[in-house]
């Protein structure tokens, strides 16, 4: 039931990160890159310490045995993650919640999922391994599904573009760029916790158990802040947009710092949520990056359902994202079934 387990924490964080953007909705009077700054320091700073703080005994004694090397490679790993994200928060504006998801974690997922096996040259072995049959046609299926989810996106800019109200809001040529270059480098997230195996490894010594991702987390996340802050402060300097953090208008000061720091809070979620599912998927591990992003396409899919992001598209539109969902509940079950005969080996 290990496996099943697993399963059920990454539905767990996934379902987090697909929310994590509704309350910036609700910021008002604020620029982006004030918004950004304030999530990022609680996701990618803030929580990643306090929560290794709390979850890994003896934390001084870990850092300090952990392998240097592999913690300056998993923080410039998460910087080159920071920049995706942050490519991926810009592509939302033009592409909406459901489309950005599907696209960027559909590029994520394949390349995130088979880059750790095939790095450390076990892919061969992996595939010969029983299971592995359905694990492959698990990926294949979430890609699948995630280029069907493509393909409703494509269809809804059409039905949008058709009402003057939503012209110029919704454009694939300005999101699709950033789209593209949010999968790659988000794919090098996954590459990075497979990377930083051997500071959790340290944590484990010490007592850490199933918590022992969390240490990952205090490079990978500060690595992706870094360059998410670089930018944010240009962005401030460039517009003069720095008396915003002490002034919103409307008395909306107060709300916007608490739905920024719920925006980041939700995003943090998936990593911890994440971490406790990886440690229970047995010898294919590697196959927690697929069944986190496909799951998390699909709970976002829903929450742009539930958002009324699909509200005016066709009949049409609607049954090609009614079979995106039912090929993305396919391959989670492909997935977990692989991971079960693997266990059970």
């Amino acid at each position: 039931m290990e496996a099943i387990n697993g399963i059920l924490y990454h539905a767990v964080g996934a379902s987090g990160a697909a929310l994590c953007y509704t309350p910036g909705k609700g910021v008002k009077s604020w620029s982006w890159q004030t918004y950004w700054l304030l999530q990022a320091a609680v996701c990618w700073l803030a929580l990643p310490v306090l929560v290794a703080l709390i979850t890994i005994p003896e934390l001084r004694l870990v850092l300090q045995e952990a392998p240097t090397d592999i913690m300056q490679k998993v923080f410039l790993l998460g910087m080159a993650y920071g920049i995706g994200g942050t490519a991926f928060g810009i592509a939302i504006r033009y592409l909406g919640f459901s489309l950005t998801y599907a696209i960027a974690v559909g590029i994520s997922c394949v390349l995130g999922t088979l880059l750790p096996p095939l790095v450390h040259g076990t892919l061969t072995e992996v595939m010969q391994s029983s299971g592995a049959g359905f694990l492959m046609g698990g990926v294949a299926m979430g890609a699948a599904g995630i280029a069907l989810c493509g393909v409703a996106g494509r269809n809804k800019e059409k039905d949008m573009m058709a009402g003057e109200k939503d012209r110029g809001r919704f454009s694939l040529r300005k999101g699709l760029p950033l789209c593209l270059l949010a999968g790659i480098l988000s794919a090098l997230y996954g590459f990075a916790l497979d990377h930083g195996q051997p500071i959790a490894d340290v944590a484990a010594q010490h007592g850490a158990g199933n918590f022992q991702g969390n240490v990952i987390y205090i490079f990978a996340n500060t690595g992706a802040f870094v360059s998410t802050a670089c930018y944010c402060l240009y962005l401030h300097v460039k517009e003069k947009t720095f008396r915003e953090f002490g002034n919103a208008g409307n008395d909306s000061l107060l709300q916007n710092y608490l739905l920024s720091a719920l925006t980041g809070v939700l995003w943090y979620g998936q990593f911890f949520f994440y971490g406790l599912g990886h440690v229970r998927m047995g010898r294919y591990r590697f196959s927690s990056w697929a069944i986190h992003m496909i799951m998390l396409v699909l709970f976002s899919t829903v929450a742009g359902i539930i958002m009324k992001e699909w509200k005016q598209c066709s009949v049409k539109t609607k049954r090609w994202l009614a079979l995106a969902l039912l090929a993305l509940v396919t391959a989670i079950l492909l997935l977990t079934y692989g991971n079960y005969l693997g266990e059970n080996k």
